[in-house]
């Protein structure tokens, strides 16, 4: 994602995906980076974010984020890949404003 960086601003074991917006640094996505399926949280609309988790068992309440505008996608294989990476720019899109 353009001007994205990673960064590691709870621990090394969380990989967090950033984008400067004005003079701050916007979370768009976070990996745990030991978790045994990967998952990866998503900031996400609201309405959208209900969805999701009605539809599919893999997509929930963000972990450890505001639970109605964080996803949590346990990558099981039940989202297809490309309907990921439209969820990674949907969460980019929303914190740049894009």
């Amino acid at each position: 994602m353009p001007n994205a960086f990673l960064d590691y601003p709870f621990g090394e074991d969380v990989a967090v995906y950033k984008v400067k917006v004005g003079q701050d640094d916007k979370m768009f996505a976070l990996v745990p980076e030991k978790s045994n399926p990967v998952s990866i949280s998503l900031k996400c609309d609201p309405v959208l974010a209900e969805t999701l988790r009605e539809r599919y068992d893999t997509v929930m309440p963000g972990y450890h984020l505001n639970k109605k505008h964080w996803n949590t996608i346990v990558l099981t294989g039940q989202l297809e890949w490309e309907e990921v990476q439209d969820l990674i720019r949907h969460s980019y899109g929303l914190v740049t404003g894009e």
